[in-house]
């Protein structure tokens, strides 16, 4: 018998609800779990991305282990790569923050993106100067993430210094550490020149990272007067199918979170994934 397809959503795609609100949601569509960027969600508790403490920890682990739902991912998600040296300094504390209490909030894998070296996009970004300054600061993390024995996850996305596979491939070659793995976002991959070939885009990206996929992120797009544009799963151009064999053949198990899909379209993105999910 084949795996389940274990779907969760991150947290703060339901806005900032109360807690029990949340957990009810979550209860309701039946994620068994979540991605939690806590400052997002819970601006109130977390006033600052340093300002967690153990109990904050404690108090937010607790209340999802109570309602069934895991966290699998903890999101921090600051710049890493800033050209202000004391603000990426000051990102990189924050991300240690959420490493030094990840499990107390009942999870191993804490996640970000690598950000930018301007303003939002540049291209700059796609310079070995900043690739290099990525991976210094990854390695940082990895050093302080073994430190506690947890997980960090980057993600790749197109316009920043890790915006292809083979650059995030290339990042796990430079850091081999089994406390660095990737989460995966097909999505964030694609382009206006590349998504008519995304199937090999997709089968390239998934035999270079393998099993260093620590989750799978879940959403689709559409290409708009040649831009990409971010719509509700199922409604746009991305192959699931891949992905999905890919989930429940070669890493039963493994955790795909639904992304960027309003709740007005949860339940038929949910619905469609299990079906081609049965299919493939």
């Amino acid at each position: 018998m084949a795996a389940p397809l274990h779907l969760g959503v991150r947290a703060h795609d339901f806005g900032r609800l109360p807690l029990p609100e949340l957990t009810a949601k979550l209860s309701r569509y039946r994620f068994s779990h979540i991605q939690l960027a806590v400052h997002k969600s819970f601006p109130e508790s977390v006033p600052a991305l340093t300002a967690l403490s153990p109990g904050t920890a404690a108090y937010f682990g607790e209340a999802f282990r109570q309602a069934g739902v895991r966290i699998a991912v903890l999101g921090c998600y600051v710049n890493i790569v800033d050209p202000d040296p004391a603000a990426r300094q000051a990102a990189l504390n924050a991300f240690g923050t959420h490493l030094r209490l990840a499990r107390d909030f009942g999870t191993s894998l804490v996640g970000t993106e690598t950000g930018s070296v301007g303003k939002g996009y540049t291209a700059e970004n796609f310079t070995g100067e900043a690739f290099r300054q990525a991976a210094m600061s990854v390695q940082a993390l990895v050093t302080e993430a073994e430190r506690f024995g947890v997980t960090v996850g980057i993600e790749a996305g197109i316009n920043h210094p890790l915006h292809t596979a083979q650059l995030a491939h290339r990042l796990l070659t430079l850091i081999p550490s089994n406390n660095l793995q990737i989460i995966f976002d097909c999505a964030n991959l694609m382009t206006a020149d590349n998504y008519r070939q995304q199937d090999a885009v997709i089968e390239e990206a998934l035999e270079l990272l393998g099993d260093r996929i620590a989750v799978l992120h879940l959403k689709d797009f559409t290409v708009n007067n040649g831009q990409i544009e971010i719509v509700p799963v199922g409604q746009g151009l991305l192959h699931f199918a891949p992905l999905l064999q890919y989930m429940k053949y070669k890493r039963p198990h493994i955790q795909g979170i639904l992304e960027s899909t309003p709740e007005d379209y949860m339940q038929g993105s949910i619905d469609f994934l299990q079906r081609l999910y049965d299919e493939v």
